[in-house]
């Protein structure tokens, strides 16, 4: 081995070792309270700047302030965290998504603090506590891990950490202290941090920004070894850290040079990209909310949603926007920052606050719009001319909106924390790849458009962007999209079941949420007059971030006071007061809410349509639809009875099913129309105890005179791992017919169910509609082909309210042509049609949540209906109306099926009732 290579294997090992104790204090970390704590790199700088106060300014001996820096303020920082920030975020009931918010908190916290004590510039004396032998470093990585392998194993308290790991609630029903594991867990997390800051405080520049950074991307370590295995972690430690030193050998020529070059300083950001792409989930955590991956959303439901921001309000944003432009001088300078940072956290609020994804890249984005748009402009962009600034700018958005694609495909199959590792590795690789690099920025200047050079004509124009932005989102936020991409924020498989095309909405988000930061990130860049790196680094992703979260995501005030915060409070005072500002709102994220969260609620109540022309298309084709004598079309029983439960002998005719069995491909054929039900059949008897069975059985149809079934499944063979749960099902649901699959726990009930749905995917056997095979449908397509279902718990959209939700599975559902008058009747139809209609769903009784589960169901016209457990929770009056509702829809033509435990109800409407038992129909 040469000399050369052997110096530059022991400078990988003392890289690896650092990076190994981190990993090992993620994975400690995360077993034991079910946090991925993204502020580990920051506690790791603090360390670091503690020693160096101790030793550097204060004089200690290196010894005595090691002892200090590792064995009090490491762990005492641990506990702090787990006392003031994740125990209440644990027991407010929050999942992964918002503690991973609440430690992204922690990170900008303590990295703003540590810029308003020590400065932003970088220190080259801090002190080195092991030497320059690396070998001594890989041991204590290795003692480390080991110690830790050996308490889980052989003590008492490894033993309890194991048993908080595999099951928390029936640990501390077994008397182990759990909260007291947590702590322990956080603490010695902490402890590894800070080992790491000050081992590799040395070897890298000591500021602010960069350390925790290069700590929070050798995270790769913990997730290749899925958050479980430590010497997995230490291994895969040591190799990239050995492969990375060794990389800064070649210095190849031509366009690969550069590259080499990056490759050789950053291993571990594409080991971290590489991780987050081919590890989907991120393990399984035994601590507080520990759920996997994407357990629960990044936004508390119904936080934001539907808060709206007063026209008085508005009018007093306008005003201070413009007070700008009565400034001058530096003062000028700094505002036209704040239209252009407006402008890229307005992305956020359609991918966080509108969509409910986790996007940790946004500032990767916001500088690609800004490189774009200086190279296009300079027409250093290959086989194009120089370009006008604003044209520059406009081909910028359009160049990098596709680019979105490089979160939002990724997204499509991930949630929670594994999205949040995948958003935060494309932002790190775009910003060490592309932005820093010089091949790319070298003598890069940015010219603003002609006409407006000047600082307040330059204002204007940005402020005519931002409106433009705005209005353009608030239009988004409004129509289809925006309530589709609200249903997919508040429950993904719920908006699936509804027709919403989960994949492509996601990736909508995400390139839309691409496209304005692209915008934003150009104004910055000709507002400053360059391009700097610097300002669109990944940790400046993370404040964006939090700021829109604190503020309230889904509100789109809360950008422009973001932006106004940002700016205001760095130039006024010591760099570093709005990151601690805004990280310490997002520590505190589950005690307080978001800020807009507080802005007056409108009283429920109709709202009168923008574009009531609009309108009138629905009520011309439901006035022209073909009717039966006496029959008042849009007119339904229960008008006047908001809120009513519901009762009926037979469906409205636009909510039932096409008696014609269509193709799938020719599904949009208009319903036929039903003898409407009256007013008095809906009315439920005040006085039911129990199901009517006498007056809601069906007869038998005469031999031969029944439609053919139009969903069948067909040996359906279902496994999970070694248990066998569907064993050669056969199916089949006719039209005009209510068919109840009943059996004890554990029979395959709702494997059943979901593979008629679409959510499960059988090793064998098929689903099919109509003769077409469609076992590998998904469940949006399956809705749209008129096969709807309802959930076991209620799948409801809680920021959006009753009308709201009907009316989605109206725009989504199997027939399209008149969703207005579709929802009307829907509402109509369950009772309704009240002032309950204009209430968010959040926190309705749940008799009212099946009715409106119900209602978004058949609003879509439906031929076949999949009900599960339909009548949980209901009280014997309400599962009355419920049985002569599908009672109705089934004479009306619906294929009905129902997985229920409730034989009086299953009794008194199911004509053929099949018993699943050991996953096999045995009659």
């Amino acid at each position: 081995m040469s000399s050369l290579t052997y110096e530059l294997f022991l400078a990988g090992l003392a890289v690896g070792s650092a990076a190994a104790l981190t990993g090992v204090g993620l994975i400690v970390t995360y077993r034991a309270t079910g946090v991925l704590n993204l502020a580990h790199g920051a506690v790791a700088m603090v360390c670091a700047y503690v020693l160096r106060q101790l030793v550097v300014e204060w004089g200690w001996p290196l010894g005595p302030a090691a002892c200090v820096t590792l064995l009090l303020v490491a762990p005492g920082i641990g506990l702090v965290l787990d006392r003031v920030v994740f125990r209440p975020a644990a027991l407010s009931g929050a999942g992964p998504a918002r503690t991973l918010v609440a430690s992204i908190g922690v990170f900008v916290l303590l990295v703003g603090g540590a810029a308003l004590l020590w400065g932003g510039g970088a220190r080259a004396d801090a002190p080195v506590l092991l030497g320059d032998d690396p070998w001594a470093q890989v041991a204590v990585a290795v003692a480390v891990a080991w110690a830790v392998g050996a308490a889980t194993r052989w003590t008492r308290p490894g033993r309890e950490l194991r048993a908080v790991v595999d099951n928390r609630e029936l640990a501390a029903l077994g008397g182990i202290a759990a909260d007291r594991v947590a702590a322990a867990g956080w603490a010695f997390g902490s402890f590894t941090a800070g080992l790491t800051g000050v081992l590799l405080a040395p070897h890298v520049r000591l500021d602010p920004y960069g350390l925790p950074l290069l700590v929070v991307e050798v995270i790769a370590v913990a997730v290749v070894a899925r958050m479980r295995s430590l010497p997995v972690a230490v291994g895969a430690a040591l190799a990239v850290g050995v492969a990375q030193a060794q990389l800064t050998r070649f210095h190849p020529g031509g366009w690969t040079g550069p590259l080499v070059q990056a490759l050789g300083a950053n291993l571990f950001v594409v080991a971290l990209l590489v991780a987050a792409l081919a590890v989907p989930a991120v393990g399984a955590g035994g601590g507080r909310g520990a759920g996997g991956p994407g357990a629960a959303d990044v936004l508390p439901r119904g936080t934001t949603a539907g808060a709206r921001v007063p026209p008085g309000l508005w009018l007093c944003v306008a005003v201070a926007l413009a007070l700008p432009l009565g400034f001058a001088g530096a003062d000028l300078r700094t505002s036209v920052q704040v239209p252009a940072l407006a402008v890229v956290l307005l992305s956020l609020v359609v991918v966080t606050g509108r969509g409910g994804q986790i996007s940790l890249g946004q500032a990767a984005y916001a500088g690609l719009g800004a490189l774009f748009t200086a190279l296009l402009a300079a027409g250093r962009m290959p086989g194009l001319p120089a370009l006008p600034e604003l044209v520059a700018l406009g081909a910028a958005v359009v160049l990098v909106a596709p680019l979105g694609l490089l979160t939002g495909w990724p997204a499509i199959r991930r949630r929670g924390l594994a999205l949040a590792l995948v958003t935060l590795a494309v932002g790190v690789a775009v910003s060490r790849f592309v932005l820093a690099q010089p091949y790319a920025t070298a003598g890069l200047a940015v010219e603003r458009p002609a006409g407006f050079l000047t600082d307040r004509g330059y204002y204007l124009l940005e402020l005519a962007v931002l409106a433009g932005a705005l209005g353009a989102v608030a239009a988004l936020r409004r129509g289809r999209t925006g309530r589709a991409l609200a249903a997919l924020r508040d429950h993904e498989a719920g908006a699936e079941a509804a027709g919403v095309p989960v994949p492509a909405l996601k990736v909508l988000a995400f390139v839309a949420g691409a496209a304005l930061a692209a915008l934003g990130g150009g104004l910055l860049a000709m507002g400053v007059r360059a391009f700097d790196a610097a300002a669109f680094d990944p940790v400046r992703a993370l404040l964006w971030f939090a700021a829109v979260l604190v503020l309230g995501a889904d509100s789109l005030l809360s950008p422009l006071l973001a932006a106004a915060l940002l700016v205001g409070l760095d130039a006024g005072a010591r760099g570093g007061a709005a990151a601690a500002v805004i990280g310490l709102l997002a520590a505190l994220t589950t005690r307080v809410p978001p800020l807009t969260s507080l802005l007056p609620r409108p009283p429920p109540g109709p709202r009168r349509p923008r574009h009531p022309r609009r309108r009138r298309p629905d009520t011309d084709r439901a006035a022209a639809a073909p009717t039966v004598p006496g029959h008042t079309p849009g007119a339904g029983p229960g008008a006047g009875r908001g809120g009513s439960a519901p009762g009926a002998t037979r469906a409205t005719g636009a909510l039932s099913a096409t008696k014609a069995p269509p193709t799938p491909q020719a599904m949009q054929a208009p319903p036929t129309v039903k003898a409407p039900p009256t007013p008095q059949a809906m009315q439920a008897p005040p006085a039911v105890k129990a199901p009517p069975t006498t007056q809601v059985t069906q007869a038998p149809p005469a031999a031969g005179a029944g439609p053919p079934p139009r969903l069948r499944a067909v040996g359906l063979v279902v496994r999970y791992g070694g248990v066998t749960a569907l064993d050669g099902v056969d199916l089949a649901l006719t039209p005009g017919q209510v068919t109840a699959l009943v059996g004890p726990n554990g029979a395959g009930k709702s494997t059943l169910f979901h593979c008629l749905a679409g959510t499960v995917r059988p090793a064998s056997g098929r689903v099919t509609l109509d003769g077409a095979d469609i076992t590998r449908a998904p469940a949006h397509v399956r809705t749209r082909l008129g096969v709807a279902r309802t959930f076991q718990e209620p799948a409801l959209f809680p920021s959006l309210t009753v009308e709201e939700n009907v009316r989605l599975g109206a725009e989504r559902g199997h027939l399209r042509t008149a969703p207005d008058t579709a929802t009307e009747q829907a509402l109509r139809l369950l009772g309704l049609d009240g002032p309950v209609r204009h209430h968010p769903a959040a926190g309705l009784p749940t008799g009212v949540l099946r009715r409106v589960e119900l209602g978004r169901a058949l609003a879509g016209r439906p031929h076949t209906l999949l009900l599960d457990e339909p009548a949980a929770g209901l009280d014997p009056r309400e599962t009355a109306a419920l049985a002569r509702v599908l009672a109705a829809l089934a004479a009306d033509g619906t294929a009905v099926l129902v997985v229920e435990h409730d034989p009086d109800l299953v009794a008194g409407i199911a004509r053929t009732v099949h018993v699943l038992e050991a996953g096999r129909i045995v009659t």
